[in-house]
C-alpha cells in the first residue's frame, strides 16, 4: 500500500483509542521484523530512526529500506527521524527521504525551541513532511531528577501557545517519563496527560517506553496518548535473541541462520507491544 503518514495514522490511533508503537530501528533486520510484526497484528506501526547512530548507517540507507517495506506492506507503515537536535539534521532527514522529522528543541529556551520548531515546519511543509516537535524536558531515566522532577514537565499552558505558534503536526510531552533504563520504575503524570490532551488539537507523543509498567502505558492509551517510542527493549530483545540463538562449539556458524533464527523473538516482542497498546482490541 502507499507509505502512510505519521499525522494520519496518530489521529486515526486517537480516534479509535489505541496506541501506535512506533520502533526505533538501525539496520535492515531489525526494519523487518518490526514489519513483520504489523503484518502479523493487523495495526499501523511507526518505524523510527535516531541520527546518532549515522555513523553505523546512513539515514538514506534506513529511509530506502523502511520505505520498501512500508510500501510493500498490506497494513499502514509511517517512517520517521527521530530526535533531530538542530535544523540542520532535520532538513537532512527531508534530504535522505524521511515523510515525518521531529525535531527536538527541548535543550534550549522556550523561545528558542519555538524558532527552530517553526522554523522546520516552514522547510518540511513545502515538501509534504510531518513534523513531530518536544516541550518538556524527557531526560535521561538514569537520572532520578529527569523522572520525578515536576519542574521538567510539560507545561500545558506553555504547550498550547508552543503548538499555536510552531504549526507542528504532534508533540512529545515529559510526564514523568525519561529515555533508556530507569534507575527507579517511573510513574506517569495521569493528571498532566489528560490536561494535554484536553488542550491540544495534536496527537500526543511518549518517548522513553521501555520498562513502564504495562498498566500504566495502557492507561496512558485511555487518556489519549498515540504514539508511544520503544527503542531500549527493543534492542534488548533482539540482543537476548541473538545470545540465545549463538553456538558457542559451532565451527562453522553462519550470521545468516543466526538472523533467522533470532527473528522470531523480535517479532513476537513487537507483537506484544502492539497488542499492550491496544487494550480495545483495535484491528484493521
Amino acid at each position: 500500500m502507499p507509505l502512510a503518514k505519521v499525522n494520519e495514522i496518530l489521529r486515526h490511533a486517537t480516534e479509535n483509542r489505541y496506541g501506535v508503537a512506533a520502533i526505533n530501528v538501525f539496520n535492515y533486520e531489525t526494519i523487518k521484523w518490526a514489519a513483520e510484526a504489523a503484518n502479523r497484528e493487523r495495526i499501523p506501526l511507526i518505524i523510527q530512526f535516531y541520527p546518532g547512530f549515522s555513523s553505523y548507517i546512513e539515514l538514506r540507507h534506513v529511509a530506502a529500506i523502511a520505505r520498501g517495506f512500508a510500501e510493500q506492506s498490506d497494513v499502514p507503515i509511517a517512517v520517521h527521524l527521530d530526535h533531530s537536535a538542530s535544523y540542520e539534521i532535520a532538513v537532512s532527514g527531508l534530504r535522505d527521504g524521511f515523510p515525518s522529522v521531529m525535531v527536538d528543541g527541548s535543550a534550549l529556551s522556550y523561545e528558542e525551541n519555538t524558532a527552530l520548531t517553526a522554523a522546520v515546519v516552514r522547510t518540511a511543509s513545502v515538501f509534504g513532511v510531518d513534523v513531530e516537535a518536544e516541550l518538556g524536558h524527557v531526560g535521561s531515566g538514569a537520572k532520578l531528577d529527569d523522572i520525578v522532577n515536576s519542574d521538567n514537565y510539560t507545561n500545558v499552558e506553555q504547550a498550547v501557545d508552543f503548538v499555536q505558534r510552531t504549526g507542528c503536526g504532534s508533540l512529545a510531552v515529559a510526564v514523568g517519563n525519561a529515555h533508556g533504563v530507569y534507575i527507579q520504575t517511573p510513574n506517569l503524570d495521569f493528571d498532566r496527560i489528560r490536561a494535554l490532551r484536553k488542550a491540544l488539537p495534536v496527537p500526543l507523543v511518549l518517548h522513553g517506553c521501555s520498562d513502564i509498567p504495562h498498566e500504566q502505558l495502557q492507561e496512558s492509551v485511555r487518556l489519549g496518548m498515540s504514539k508511544f517510542n520503544i527503542a531500549t527493549e527493543y534492542f534488548r530483545a533482539c540482543y537476548q535473541g541473538i545470545a540465545a540463538a549463538i553456538d558457542p562449539e559451532a565451527k562453522n556458524g553462519q550470521m545468516i541462520d543466526l538472523m533467522k533464527q533470532t527473528e522470531e523473538n523480535a517479532v513476537e516482542f513487537v507483537r506484544k507491544k502492539m497488542r499492550l497498546l491496544n487494550p480495545d482490541g483495535f484491528s484493521l
